[in-house]
């Protein structure tokens, strides 16, 4: 009887070693493992750029693409002052606009790049009015004293529209601005002067332009009353 017993005991035994070795290899097919990963930056990879490195690499890259536009403007590419514009640089688009303003060397050509200018809204520098303003002083007329003193303003430069205007007082007293009567210049003269930022009209020389502005509409009322 307790032969036989053994003789279980051990038939159990062997059977369940059996089914244990015979699952085993399912267990690992079903469960694959995986390897390590790998070390990407490897044994002599550099490390990542600091904040400061970065910042680096972007100024750079922020002044090859300024100089491109100055490069551009210096070509005569009218489109690298919009691009110019577009980046809200003001010192940037300062500098394109004058390399345009240079190539500018005739008054048809002055006179396609101000078009240009006031087509699209664009600020006006100081560079542009004053081409504008020296190309009416050569041949003053109507329509040149109207845009000489609208340029001027658009510049938001005190001592530029100053001398604009006594420019065309000038002309005006001298009869080369004969179309122009003295109800219109002082209409002009007081319509573009409120162009001018009000930080602008409340500066030192917006107090000497006020001034002067001030003597010409008395000049210009005097006139204006003596023709009547």
């Amino acid at each position: 009887m307790v032969t036989l017993l053994i003789i279980a005991l051990a038939f159990f035994a062997v059977i369940g070693i059996a089914i244990f070795f015979w699952q085993k290899p399912n267990m690992d097919k079903s469960v694959p493992v995986l390897p390590p990963p790998p070390d990407l930056r490897g044994l002599f990879a550099a490390d990542p750029p600091t904040r400061k490195e970065q910042l680096k690499m972007e100024l750079a890259a922020r002044q090859a693409d300024y100089e491109s536009l100055v490069t551009r403007a210096k070509g005569g590419e009218r489109d690298a002052l919009e691009a110019a514009h577009q980046t809200g640089d003001q010192d940037l688009y300062s500098r394109v606009l004058s390399e345009l303003v240079q190539l500018a060397d005739s008054d048809p050509k002055l006179l396609a790049l101000a078009s240009y200018v006031a087509k699209n809204e664009f600020k006006v520098n100081g560079s542009l009015a004053s081409a504008v303003v020296a190309a009416w002083r050569r041949s003053p007329d109507r329509s040149g004293t109207s845009k000489a003193l609208h340029f001027a303003a658009l510049s938001d430069d005190a001592d530029l529209y100053r001398g604009a205007v006594d420019a065309a007082l000038e002309f005006w007293r001298g009869g080369r601005l004969a179309d122009v009567s003295a109800m219109e210049l002082r209409a002009l003269f007081e319509g573009e002067f409120w162009i001018l930022s009000s930080r602008t009209r409340s500066s030192g020389a917006g107090f000497v332009l006020k001034r002067t502005l001030d003597s010409a509409r008395r000049e210009l009322e005097a006139a204006i009353s003596a023709t009547q």
